[in-house]
């Protein structure tokens, strides 16, 4: 089956900080299903919408309101392993463009998916096209749950971190906001990489950082990284933020 892109959208129960997440009822609807309707914004642009689970009961409650559902193994470490096992189910071509749309993340711009679309179309040796946001506060800048990315003038990513980086040795150079890039998680991938990841070695640097991207970094594999045109809407991590997104969706 050779298609050109697709949309997965992972979906796991055994949430840590919210068990059952993609189940959770937001507006009358399952999150699950918010973040489905989002992509489904997408159909005439892509060829696949699928989402990628390892849980009977989001199996039941996707497929109840028209998705088309790929069952996971449970075992997978990263999102990454997740979607290597989708295009092995399904045998998609090496040259295919899997976007990666968590299933916790209802408010996604679409704007900001058709961006990494257009830059995998763009740059064809990439293996991963990502987006990333300027910086304008010291306070998240030094705050090691805000990631941080800095590229070459091509936009491929040299290297992230949870550390401040770069670092401003003169503080009268250039301002923080004009060189500090916060890293947002959204990934296109070609499923080449994806194929290939499974049997990555993990690197010291991804286990010093817990940066899953930075073991394709380590193996050679090229990012390319570009400004979102739109900040990312709110996600959901836990029963808080189910409350303050669903507020958004009540607007």
């Amino acid at each position: 089956m050779n298609h050109n892109v697709v949309v997965v959208i992972p979906a796991r129960f055994a949430s840590t900080r919210f068990p059952g997440k993609p189940l959770h009822s937001l507006a009358g609807k399952s999150l699950i299903q918010h973040v489905y309707e989002r992509a489904k914004a997408l159909e005439s642009q892509v060829d696949a919408i699928i989402v990628a689970t390892d849980h009977e009961g989001i199996k039941s409650t996707c497929e109840g309101f028209g998705a088309t559902v790929c069952m996971t193994a449970s075992t997978h470490e990263t999102g990454s392993d997740r979607l290597a096992e989708v295009a092995s189910i399904y045998g998609w071509a090496d040259n295919t463009i899997v976007v990666n749309l968590q299933g916790d993340e209802p408010l996604t711009p679409l704007v900001n998916l058709q961006q990494l679309i257009a830059n995998m179309r763009k740059h064809k040796t990439v293996a991963i096209a990502t987006l990333a946001a300027p910086i304008s506060s010291r306070e998240d800048f030094n705050n090691p749950n805000v990631v941080k990315v800095v590229r070459d003038e091509t936009g491929l990513a040299l290297y992230f971190s949870r550390a401040p980086i770069p670092f401003q040795r003169d503080a009268q150079s250039t301002p923080l906001q004009e060189y500090a890039l916060r890293h947002i998680g959204m990934y296109a991938y070609r499923v080449g990489f994806l194929k290939a990841y499974p049997t990555l070695k993990s690197s010291p640097l991804e286990q010093l950082e817990k940066l899953e991207q930075l073991r394709a970094l380590s193996n050679g594999f090229s990012i390319h990284v570009d400004i979102a045109l739109q900040n990312p809407g709110a996600g959901v991590d836990t029963l808080a933020d189910a409350i303050a997104v669903e507020a958004l969706l009540n607007c």
